[in-house]
């Protein structure tokens, strides 16, 4: 005779293997990490120098409504926020950097490529991302070049080095421009 822990736990087991999801299965949490920028900021709190060495990066990114802001002066509102991306070359981000950037303007949700090249900036508009939608984008060390891609679209922008990284880090998301944070801004990213 077996027990009464294991015909109790038997019957749960088989309770369990009888009953019909309704909707979607539970869900546990999910792998994104949610970064917040704190209204008067810049930057995410906690941003340390996290070490970067692969030759791409690879990642998905969630704009929620927090992503929906005015600023103060009108022509700020062209000034791009940075996603997320990598330092480069063995220099700081302002020499020399990969990432991708965002802004709202004219109530669209616009993606950035966006580097330094020998401390000179550059920038590209990719096209829209939709607010509460995964979004993927990917940035891949090419010899002078960075290849950005954004649903599916491949773009070039220049690179100063050759080779690896070198000694770099991440660049988290960053607000602004001239502006801090107009309101707590948050992004959830999935590395891939």
């Amino acid at each position: 005779m077996l027990p009464m822990k294991y015909i109790a736990f038997l019957l749960i087991i088989i309770g369990l293997s009888s009953c019909e999801w309704i909707g979607n299965a539970p869900s546990f949490g999910d792998d994104f990490v949610t970064y917040t920028i704190r209204e008067g900021r810049h930057e995410v709190e906690n941003n340390l120098n996290t070490p970067f060495t692969s030759s791409s990066m690879n990642f998905q990114a969630v704009f929620d409504s927090s992503c929906v802001y005015q600023n103060a002066i009108p022509e700020n509102q062209n000034d791009i926020n940075k996603l997320y991306g990598f330092s480069d070359c063995s220099s700081g981000h302002q020499s020399n950097s990969a990432r991708f950037g965002w802004n709202w303007r004219e109530g669209a949700l616009r993606i950035y490529a966006y580097v330094y090249v020998n401390g000179t900036r550059q920038e590209k508009e990719l096209g829209t991302a939709e607010l509460n939608e995964p979004a993927s984008f990917k940035i891949a060390l090419r010899d002078n070049s960075y290849l950005f891609t954004f649903r599916g679209m491949e773009t070039s922008m220049p690179r100063h080095c050759t080779g690896g990284v070198g000694v770099a880090y991440k660049l988290l998301p960053y607000f602004g421009g001239d502006e801090p944070a107009p309101q707590d801004i948050r992004i959830k990213i999935r590395n891939l």
